[in-house]
């Protein structure tokens, strides 16, 4: 569902999925904890998400019909020459998460960007999601979006050295 603008990079800018051990939250935390969050590590916040993403603010208001809405975090990406629209999930994945960021992405096309720009793109940034889930969901809407998932930290060292031991040990198939 990417635009054109992403398609001729020749690369996607957006991950799958997000390592943000960097923030330091407790077990138990709200979605405004984690916006916080990554407000106080902007510096790392914008390492991990690439080169090219410029943040523009935080709870970034929009206004349709008199009634105000925030999107979590709005970026501009300079290679993309677009906004980038993130809304933050603590929690995973759910579908109707499509139609509020699909809501979002129309109020910056039609009020804050520039004509010379690209049409907006939408990330979700949840903290897990079925990719299944993730296809139904996203397989009728017209608007640029991803859904990506993140961890507060990477597996343990030993489960990753597992991982990697048994995809060393996997045999070899021959034609």
């Amino acid at each position: 569902m990417l635009p054109e603008s992403v398609k001729k990079l020749g690369e996607n800018p957006f991950l799958d999925s997000y390592v943000m051990e960097f923030l330091d939250l407790p077990n138990e935390f709200h979605e405004n904890d984690l916006r916080k969050a990554l407000i106080r590590n902007m510096k790392d916040f914008i390492l991990e998400l690439g080169k090219d993403f410029t943040f523009i603010d935080e709870e970034y208001k929009v206004q349709v019909g008199g009634d105000d809405f925030r999107i979590d975090l709005l970026f501009y990406h300079r290679g993309l020459q677009c906004l980038v629209a993130i809304e933050l999930k603590i929690g995973k994945f759910k579908p109707e998460y499509i139609s509020k960021l699909d809501f979002y992405l129309e109020a910056l096309d039609r009020q804050v960007k520039k004509e010379n720009e690209n049409p907006s793109v939408g990330l979700l940034l949840c903290a897990a999601k079925n990719d299944e889930v993730v296809e139904y969901a996203m397989s009728r809407t017209m608007s640029p979006m991803l859904v990506s998932q993140y961890q507060l930290q990477l597996p343990d060292k030993a489960v990753l050295e597992k991982k990697l031991q048994q995809l060393v040990n996997i045999p070899q198939i021959e034609d």
